[in-house]
């Protein structure tokens, strides 16, 4: 393949699309994420399919596709999910340039991947890390977007990950269900202080962490791309407002400087999760002390707060990548970045 041809990467998510346009000679030339509920129905996807064409898809010569939206309960199993999200592409898209990711055995043709769903179901964090392989040397690529967290062992040009599929992955500590945007606030922990007192957290889907990261100043601009929690105002008094009521409270019952101090314990205790996570990983032995940390997606801020917990390196994916403009929304959009990549030197 020429190195002027644009490949498109493309990752479809349960609640967003994302999308990166790449090419050998020119590097990350644009890189989008989409809101896509596709959990409310296909025609979210064509949709937002359709944007990103419209924006990035002149002259593309190459579709590289991975996904995690098969996991939405739209589809009564994973195996359909993918049987159907193939099919809705194959039908945007022409057949002969699309490519479905399978993990170790590289890119899969439609009709294969169809066929081959156990490796082509939620393989994205596979493409990210077997990146991350080929451009440095060692390090623990950990990806945090807006809804979960990726934990990804690599070294020798390998993934070291020890599980595959999203269950063996959440077994071994290698996925964990926390974002910086969609994640609910009542999976953080179960009880926080609240004037003096540790105060249970109501089991109700009051706030999610795009109000803990608005209130401490780190919610990257675009990131909360769905409905607030209740649906109301995305501003620093709404997310007091919502995080008041996981606690039992008005947000008038105490004042900001209460609310931004709940959401920076909060934080807290998400790192705290995230460093669990690492120090698990890291116990195996597999990677040298000096081998970085190396962040991507939407919520990498706490990768590198992470970096220093654990007295590493820190590497920001988007370094792994030529930026022709697309800066750091290539780290936003990491595996879809991986996979046009990844599909260009398969091609080459």
């Amino acid at each position: 393949m020429s190195p002027e041809a644009a490949v498109l990467g493309w990752d479809l998510g349960g609640a967003h699309l994302k999308v990166v346009r790449w090419s050998n000679a020119r590097g990350v030339e644009g890189a989008l994420q989409l809101p896509c509920p596709l959990w409310r129905g296909e025609p979210h996807l064509e949709a937002a399919v359709a944007e990103a064409l419209e924006r990035l898809g002149a002259g593309v010569a190459l579709h590289a596709l991975t996904m995690t939206g098969e996991l939405v309960d739209l589809y009564p199993g994973r195996a359909e999910g993918v049987r159907r999200l193939v099919a809705l592409m194959a039908g945007r898209l022409p057949t002969e340039s699309l490519r479905v990711y399978a993990g170790p055995e590289g890119f899969l043709a439609p009709a294969a991947a169809v066929v081959r769903t156990r490796l082509v179901a939620s393989a994205n964090w596979h493409a990210s890390a077997a990146l991350a392989a080929r451009r440095l040397p060692a390090g623990l690529l950990v990806d945090v977007g807006s809804t979960t967290s990726d934990l990804l062992p690599f070294a020798g040009g390998a993934v070291l990950a020890r599980g595959y599929t999203d269950h063996e992955r959440q077994a071994r500590g290698e996925l964990i269900y926390a974002g910086v945007a969609r994640t609910p606030v009542m999976a953080l922990c179960r009880e926080a202080p609240v004037g003096g007192e540790w105060t249970g957290l109501a089991a109700e889907h009051f706030a999610t962490t795009a109000d803990v990261y608005r209130l401490t100043g780190e919610l990257p601009e675009g990131a909360d791309q769905h409905p607030a929690a209740d649906g109301g105002d995305k501003s620093r008094a709404g997310s007091r407002r919502r995080l008041a009521r996981m606690v039992g409270l008005d947000g008038e019952d105490a004042g900001a400087e209460a609310w931004d101090g709940l959401a920076a314990y909060l934080r807290g205790r998400q790192l705290d999760r995230l460093e669990q996570a690492c120090g698990r990983l890291l116990s195996r032995g597999e990677l040298a002390p000096d081998a970085p940390l190396v962040g991507a997606g939407t919520g990498r801020f706490l990768v590198r707060r992470l970096a220093g917990r654990l007295e590493r390196p820190w590497v920001d994916f988007e370094t792994l990548l030529p930026l022709g403009g697309a800066g750091a929304a290539a780290s936003d959009c990491a595996p879809a970045a991986a996979v046009a990549v990844l599909a260009t030197l398969e091609a080459a």
